[in-house]
């Protein structure tokens, strides 16, 4: 990950837009009025959490990334806004080295490294004598061959020495197996030794899809431990990770709900009963970096771990740890650490920003078993998942003698901290009198028992993620990426691309095109260099760039994987690029007009108009765009 990736990863934009504009909730986005121009009567400006942008509608008719909206609005350049951004972040700003260069090739090898054991893996699994009793397993479980391939399950022989001999055999050293959690090294003799032997495979990658490691489950009984998952290793940091997230991110965004289970087996199930919003933790407890991760998709969140009383208390943990990481506001109590009492309830001060609920599971069934049986069951669980204070109040009463008033008087000291913690009145005293009733005890009883306000922290807030960017995000980043890797190859491409954009009825390219600040940057050095004839357009970009700037444009003019195009080849792959982005970013931008107009109805019909007009606008433009992706190219 970038410098600029981290950045765009700890500073929640919406949390940014809110200092200075007043938002509102509309669909998946915030709107609210523009603060770059007058306007007290149409919100035409909007915010994307999910993709980290934002949008004026009105008058600017301008948008961009946390780079551009600091930049527009306190008027510094880029590298002013980047240490800016980066010191709010906390993120130290250093300059690629060949050191750091060094490091990412060899992070680049290990995940080549970990994708060749999935093959590995896979191959022993399905092709093997020894693999098929794991793949009997796997089928008696339920699994499909279908669903076992889109995992890419494997199984590791019951050997000590087949992965690393196999490895080895291809050009990777001992190290390598060590690096990447393959391997382990023999403390007495020396050499190395497979760490996964006779068990089920699982790999586990990051929310982008890269592999980082493997899970392993025992197909004997008799050995332990029951899952072993890979090392820390340079990939694989098992408290930042989530089983299936990069398979769950689509439909967690499209049902605006994640639901967590505890196993493999459980996600794997229900991605394969057509319930793709699951992932899970590298075991039951969930880590504020996880809830973090999961925060940048929805924060709607269903825990469904499994009925067990382990199940119960990792439900607790994870309950506490999620209102401290999705509460924006939050700040752990200086007074007492954080820790309320022993059941590590965790009190604050600040309100929970997110829907989190808990899902109250058959006893003794695991989510699998659950799908497995009767996949529409599921559905209807998830449906009765209960909001957080009413399962921490349901769960701390279960088999606990409500009639000794010591326990009532434990129970509801460790409830009322949550119920204070609920930022809307009506639901803390409808939470109240459900705990009266609960308790038997009169409602008046509980307002001595609850906590007295804490004084603010005025310790700094911790940096907050960016809201991963949906399908249409990554693709137009990708778009805006690609094509200015062609621009820096060939900087006069550009006069040949407007030629074809004002062919197709379409306006010349500009630098706000692009999304990303720094691309915006990129491309204005890019015209300015066309616009002067005292240095070569090349020569021109990298003496103006600025040192913030040269690690991008280093890394954008590294050579293709797939060689580098011939002139008239990278003309015609320019102008497709800047059409497919144009095309993405307006069917993204109609969806949240009809979200603008939803809202604008409701408030002020008379501002309606104005809307419709843009709707034709843009449904025009999209028409040209059309037509021009259509047509062949012409390179003149």
């Amino acid at each position: 990950m970038s410098t600029i990736d981290e950045i765009k990863a700890r500073v929640d934009i919406v949390d940014l837009v809110s200092e200075t504009v007043k938002l509102r909730r509309s669909g998946k986005s915030y709107t609210g009025f523009c603060p770059f121009h007058p306007n007290a009567r149409t919100p035409a400006f909007a915010v994307f959490p999910e993709s980290g942008t934002w949008r004026c509608f009105g008058q600017c008719n301008e948008g961009g990334d946390i780079f551009r909206f600091v930049m527009k609005k306190e008027g510094w350049d880029f590298s002013e806004t980047l240490r800016h951004l980066a010191q709010r972040a906390g993120v130290a700003l250093q300059p690629v080295t060949p050191e750091s260069r060094a490091q990412d090739e060899a992070l680049d090898r290990l995940r080549t490294l970990l994708e060749a054991a999935v093959n590995f893996y896979r191959h022993n699994l399905l092709q093997t004598a020894e693999g098929a009793t794991a793949l009997a397993y796997l089928q008696q479980r339920g699994l499909t061959a279908e669903t076992i391939e889109t995992f890419g399950l494997g199984y590791a022989p019951n050997s000590w020495e087949a992965a690393s001999q196999h490895f080895l055999s291809k050009g990777y050293t001992p190290d390598d197996l060590l690096q990447a959690g393959l391997a382990s090294e023999r403390q007495e003799s020396g050499g190395i030794y497979d760490r996964f032997r006779n068990r089920l495979m699982f790999p586990i990658r990051d929310a982008q899809g890269r592999m980082a490691g493997f899970g392993a489950r025992i197909l004997d009984p008799n050995d332990v431990p029951k899952f072993l998952n890979s090392p820390q290793t340079p990939l694989f940091d098992k408290g930042r990770l989530l089983y299936g997230l990069d398979r769950a991110r689509k439909a967690i965004r499209s049902r605006d709900q994640v639901v967590i289970v505890e196993g493999y087996m459980d996600v794997i199930a229900a991605h394969q009963a057509g319930y793709e919003n699951a992932v899970s933790p590298m075991g039951t407890a969930l880590t504020e970096d996880q809830l973090k991760l999961l925060k940048r998709f929805s924060r709607h969140i269903v825990l469904a771990l499994d009925s067990d009383a382990a199940g119960e208390k990792a439900t607790l943990r994870g309950l506490e740890l999620a209102r401290q990481t999705l509460d924006r506001t939050a700040e752990v109590s200086a007074e007492n650490g954080g820790i309320f009492n022993a059941r590590g309830l965790i009190r604050q001060e600040g309100r929970l920003q997110a829907d989190l609920r808990v899902a109250t599971l058959p006893a003794g069934k695991d989510p699998d078993e659950i799908l497995m049986e009767d996949a529409a069951n599921w559905e209807n669980l998830l449906n009765a998942a209960r909001p957080v204070v009413l399962h921490v109040m349901e769960t701390l009463a279960a088999e606990r003698n409500l009639e000794d008033a010591k326990e009532k008087a434990e129970i509801a000291a460790q409830v009322l901290p949550l119920i204070e913690d609920v930022p809307n009145p009506v639901e803390r005293d409808a939470y109240r009198q459900q705990l009266a009733r609960l308790l038997r005890v009169d409602e008046s009883s509980l307002a001595g028992a609850r906590p007295h306000p804490l004084r603010p922290s005025r310790r700094p807030q911790p940096p907050q993620p960016l809201m991963a960017p949906p399908t249409a995000a990554q693709a137009i980043e990708s778009l805006e990426r690609h094509a200015l890797r062609l621009m820096l190859r060939k900087p006069d491409a550009v006069y040949l691309l407007d030629r074809a954009l004002q062919r197709a009825g379409l306006t010349r390219f500009k630098p706000e095109d692009f999304e990303n600040a720094g691309y915006q940057v990129l491309a204005r050095l890019v015209l300015q260099s066309l616009e002067q004839d005292q240095y070569d357009s090349t020569e021109y970009i990298l003496e103006n760039a600025g040192e913030s700037l040269l690690p991008w444009i280093e890394e954008l003019r590294q050579p293709f994987e797939r060689g580098e195009p011939k002139p008239n080849d990278l003309i015609e792959d320019l102008v497709r690029t800047v059409l497919l982005q144009r095309k993405t970013r307006i069917d993204r931008e109609l969806i949240q007009l009809r979200y603008l107009q939803e809202d604008i109805q409701e408030h002020d019909e008379g501002g309606m108009e104005g809307y419709r007009e843009m709707a034709l606008q843009y449904t025009q433009t999209r028409s040209r765009l059309d037509r021009a992706l259509a047509q062949p190219v012409e390179v003149d």
